[in-house]
Order: C-alpha cells, then structure tokens, then sequence
C-alpha cells in the first residue's frame, strides 16, 4: 500500500532523474514556504496535499493521491521577462508527469493534473515572486 508520503517522494525522485529548461533540485515538505531572502534561488517543492477514498468494488478500494509541486522564486525586474519561462518551466514538469508511473510506484496511475491559476497574483503583488502549483493526482487500489 502506497502512502502519500511513498507517492510524493516518487515525484521528487522522478522530478530529480528529469531534464527540464532550468536546474533545479526538487524537495519534499509539508509546507513550502521560505524567507523573502532564500527566494533568489528557484525552488521547487513537493508536498503530499489529499487523499480520497471510495469504494471501486465490494473488496476493493480507490485511493485518489493529490500531490501538490509549488514552484517559486523572487523575481528581480518588471513584466513578462521573468514569469514566462518559468511557466514555461512548471508546464514542462506537468509534460513530465503527465501519464507515467512513478519511480518504485507501478501501482500508482496518474490521473490528472491540475495548473489553475498558473500564476499566483497575490504572491506577484505584494512579494514580486513567482509562485506557481501544479496539482498532480496517481491512484491505487487497496484491498
């Protein structure tokens, strides 16, 4: 039986084994926040965000994980200069995710993601960072 935690460290070693537009190294934590002064670096973090269960059969149930990636940095200049590619960067990480399985995980299917809002307005306004989060869902079954 895979726990959430299984299946969020699954993304980060998947996301760490990737080749994307920019480096990074992703990183697990219940809460992605950091210091204004620690945001010049990009950081991408992984957090185990739900779990749904239902039935899928007298003996069988679904587990619905939804795995959330934030990904943030501070940005230094004005307009779309900067946010473009790291958009550019968070729609190559769902690309990457999209329809695999995860590393040690063959029994966590991906279902979806979810990319709204693609950029987080208040984190624009009043931080002048780029604040993005990718929600990611795999299921397993348990008997």
């Amino acid at each position: 039986m895979a726990t959430a935690a299984d299946l969020a460290e699954a993304v980060v070693a998947s996301l760490n084994t990737g080749v994307f537009s920019r480096p990074f190294t992703a990183a697990r934590a219940y809460l992605p926040l950091f210091d204004l002064g620690q945001m010049a670096d990009l950081h991408v973090t992984v957090v185990a965000a739900g779990r749904t269960v239902q039935p899928a059969s007298r003996d069988l149930l679904q587990v619905d994980h939804r795995i959330e990636i934030a990904v943030q940095q501070k940005l230094t200049g004005e307009g779309t200069t900067q946010c473009d590619p790291l958009l550019a960067l968070v729609e190559e990480i769902a690309d990457h995710l999209r329809g695999g399985h995860l590393p040690g995980l063959p029994e966590a299917a991906w279902v979806g993601t979810e990319h709204a809002p693609l950029v987080a307005p208040e984190h624009l306004n009043e931080l002048r960072q780029f604040t993005s989060v990718l929600a990611v869902t795999y299921r397993t079954w348990e008997a």
